[in-house]
């Protein structure tokens, strides 16, 4: 199987964000990610599995890299770690102020017109990936 045969993964949104994201992860920055669980119920995608390894693209949707998927874990939103939240590149060092930029990304106008209004509180799962770069 080719790089361009592997399936697409899409960090946050087209535009600044996604960029933001994607330079993070070429660094070595970001090897975590979270996402809500409802989007894989609403998209019937399945969750990533270990061993899986997924096409980067950017925001003009042309592929910068490879990643690999080594751990995914479902937790309640309250139970994400700091280690996690580290992981996630992104320069927060408190789950407070990680919880509040992911909540405003996750209630985004994009987010609604893309797969509508999900309520995210202490309880809303998640997952939690954390993935290697393998080819830049």
């Amino acid at each position: 199987m080719s790089h361009d045969d592997l399936p697409v993964a899409e960090f946050g949104y087209p535009g600044p964000l996604r960029d933001r994201l994607i330079a993070a992860i070429l660094t070595g920055a970001k090897t975590s990610t979270t996402s809500l669980l409802a989007e894989y119920e609403l998209t019937g995608d399945q969750l990533p599995a270990p061993g899986g390894r997924y096409q980067l693209i950017d925001s003009a949707a042309q592929p910068v890299g490879v990643v690999e998927t080594l751990e995914v874990r479902t937790v309640r939103l309250a139970d994400v770690d700091l280690a996690h939240v580290i992981g996630e590149g992104e320069g927060f060092t408190e789950i407070a102020a990680w919880r509040k930029a992911h909540q405003q990304t996750w209630n985004s106008p994009e987010a609604h017109a893309e797969r509508g209004e999900v309520a995210v509180n202490d309880n809303t799962l998640v997952v939690l990936e954390r993935f290697r770069l393998l080819v830049p």
